[in-house]
């Protein structure tokens, strides 16, 4: 069972998409600002908040490489803009090259990274501080 998130530990909140059923290749390929992304009410989205950091994490296996392909940070809150989906405001910026799912999983600081314990967990996941700080170690250049 995955620990409760925590103000006092949160690093990064880690927004998923899956590379291998979405348009987020293409989107990363042509640069697309990204302005909200849906996120599963929770707990969770409660504790989001403005200024925030967020990493975009792709899953996926046929036609991406799954890891972080952008960095960024919320720009407001969560707000149930149709009445069922909930979304989270961000300003994101794509990575030049993403940070592969391998290369963090054999970082080990990152052993306990939720989204590599439990890829099929809600979105959004988070990494804590320490994991951000490694996550930001891999990513060139370090923004």
């Amino acid at each position: 069972m995955t620990a409760r998130v925590s103000l006092d530990d949160l690093g990064a909140w880690l927004l998923k998409a899956n590379g291998d059923h979405s348009d987020v290749a293409e989107r990363a390929a042509r640069r697309d600002d990204v302005a909200r992304w849906c996120v599963q009410r929770s707990y969770r989205t409660a504790l989001m908040a403005p200024g925030q950091p967020v990493l975009l994490w792709v899953s996926g296996s046929r036609r991406v490489t799954p890891g972080v392909w952008a960095v960024g940070t919320l720009t407001g809150r969560v707000s149930t803009g149709d009445g069922r989906r909930q979304h989270v405001p961000v300003a994101l910026r794509w990575l030049e090259e993403p940070v592969p799912r391998d290369a963090l999983r054999t970082d080990p600081r990152l052993g306990d990274l939720e989204v590599l314990r439990q890829p099929m967990a809600a979105n959004p996941s988070v990494a804590t501080r320490a994991e951000y700080e490694a996550i930001r170690a891999h990513l060139s250049p370090s923004p």
